[in-house]
Formats: C-alpha cells, sequence, structure tokens
C-alpha cells in the first residue's frame, strides 16, 4: 500500500472557457496554496478529467478575475502531445506521458491531481448487473455476442469501444482485458466519454466503460467479480479499474499553469473532488497497472 500524491480528474466534449485571476492571496483571491494570476491558459486531453477540471476552472474564476483558462477534450494522447508541442499549456492525461510515443517525456513536469474509477457500464436493457473479468473479456473480445450467455436477457450486445490513444481505453485494457485484445468489429468506436455515453444509452444492449465521475442514471455499473467502482472496494484492493490523473506541464509550467494547478491541489478544491466523483489526494490504495507506466 502505498499514499498517493494529490489530484483531480474528467468528460464532456465541449469546450469551456473559465475567466480566473487577481493578484491579491486574500480571501477574496484563490484558494490557500494557490495565488491568483493573469493572463491566459489552455488545458486540453483526457475527457475523464475533463469534468474535474472545468469545475476548477469554474471556482478558479469564482475566486478570481483577470485570466482566462480554457478547457477541451480530445483524449489522453492528444493532450500529451498538445503540452509537449506547446499547443496546450496543460496536457491532461488517465495514463502516465510514458505510455505515449513521438513525445519527449523528459520536457513533461507529472502532477497527479486526483484518481479516477471507472466502470464498465451498460444499458438497463441488457439486464446485467454483474460480470465476471472473464465474461468482461468474453464480451469486449467480442467471443460472447448475446447478453443471455452471461446472465442477461435475451439481447445482442452492442459494443462501443474507445479509439486507440485513449487514455481510457489504456487504463481498461491494461487493468481489466489483461492482454485479451478488444474487438477488431465493434458496433462503433468513439472518442470522447459523451459519445460512450450516448451510444449505451441508446442501444438496448449496450456496453461500454466511462468515468465513474461522467456515469449518468441512464446507465447501470456493473460489478466486476463482485466488486464495485467504489472507493471502499478500489482501497481494499478488490476492484482493479482505476488510476492516477495527471496534469502535465513542460516544465514548471508558466505561473498561471502552477497557479491553476495549486489551487487544484489545495484543500478546499481537495474536498470537492470526491463530490465529483474522484478518489481525493489522501486516498490510500494499491497501485494500478497503469500507475506502474510503460507503453
Amino acid at each position: 500500500m502505498r499514499r498517493l500524491p494529490p489530484f483531480l480528474l474528467a468528460a464532456t466534449g465541449a469546450a469551456l472557457v473559465a475567466a480566473c485571476g487577481s493578484s491579491d492571496t486574500s480571501s477574496s483571491g484563490a484558494a490557500s496554496g494557490s495565488t491568483c494570476e493573469t493572463g491566459t491558459l489552455t488545458a486540453s486531453g483526457s475527457t475523464a478529467l475533463q469534468p474535474l477540471v472545468q469545475k476548477a476552472a469554474q471556482d478558479y474564476q469564482a475566486k478570481c478575475s483577470g485570466a482566462t483558462v480554457t478547457v477541451s477534450g480530445g483524449g489522453s494522447s492528444a493532450g500529451l502531445s498538445n503540452v509537449a508541442s506547446g499547443v496546450s499549456d496543460i496536457g491532461d492525461s488517465d495514463v502516465p506521458s510514458s505510455f505515449v510515443k513521438n513525445i519527449d517525456a523528459s520536457a513533461l513536469k507529472d502532477h497527479q491531481v486526483a484518481v479516477a474509477v471507472f466502470a464498465v457500464i451498460v444499458n438497463p436493457g441488457s439486464g446485467v448487473t454483474a460480470l465476471t473479468a472473464q465474461q468482461v473479456q468474453d464480451v469486449f473480445s467480442g467471443k460472447v455476442t448475446n447478453w443471455k450467455d452471461v446472465g442477461g436477457g435475451d439481447v445482442p450486445i452492442t459494443l462501443i469501444e474507445r479509439k486507440p490513444g485513449s487514455g481510457t481505453r489504456l487504463t481498461f485494457d491494461k487493468t481489466v482485458m489483461k492482454g485479451t485484445a478488444e474487438s477488431s468489429s465493434p458496433a462503433s468506436t468513439q472518442d470522447s466519454t459523451q459519445l460512450v455515453l450516448q451510444g449505451v444509452v441508446q442501444a438496448p444492449g449496450g456496453v461500454s466503460y466511462v468515468g465513474v465521475a461522467s456515469a449518468s442514471s441512464s446507465v447501470t455499473k456493473v460489478t466486476i467479480d463482485g466488486a464495485g467502482p467504489t472507493a471502499a472496494d478500489v482501497q481494499a484492493g478488490k476492484y482493479p479499474f482505476y488510476a492516477h490523473e495527471h496534469m502535465y506541464t513542460k516544465g514548471d509550467g508558466s505561473a498561471l499553469a502552477k497557479s491553476f494547478i495549486a489551487f487544484i491541489m489545495a484543500a478546499d478544491f481537495q474536498q470537492e473532488v470526491v463530490q465529483i466523483g474522484f478518489l481525493t489526494a489522501s486516498t490510500t490504495t494499491q497501485p494500478s497497472a497503469v500507475d506502474i507506466g510503460g507503453a
């Protein structure tokens, strides 16, 4: 067991622009541990982490003025490529930079802002609420094509995958599939959490995976080997589908980038992390397969 560093998460496809910054550090400024800065800031990448970054931008705006923070998705690989090339000031990622090829990972600084818990989600019409790890692998590899074969109703499975390069997909493949390849002929392949959710909601036999923070009440979060996507089961080592969430800067980043990340890591905002659907910096867990790194 080990104590994780501070963190944050997210998933909608639209960009958010939030104003922030002020020069004083009183209670009307940023939360303790952070000062207000002026200027512009862009953060892109993980759609799983995006809701958390958006909420942080909103909160920062409420306490500061004089800066503009733009938050967008695109996927973890895109976020890491964007920060490495200078397109974005911050790259949001579900996975360490070592998972992404063709970037200079040594030039990036890792800020672990949260732990994200992910879930396999199904349309309630599937009749499924619980699966074994083997059954999950059989469903996503295409070996099983009807929910009746894994304890559900007589409903064809509509498999919705994430595009290669998605941090959520990399996390799923490492922690749940464990070497079993996902099907090469899914019903659809999506590049954002929002589109994944829409697909599962619209198809009676729909199935995919998303961050718990983004899972709506219109879908069912299934248990895996009897364990659910909860803080208790993650901390007990019973549930494998989780990972650190990262915000990368090129070097130390700009003054505004440092201020914004410090705001997220401060105690005031960390109290909101759980409400959004993540685990906080003080959470103690076992390291997951993606936390170890490596392509």
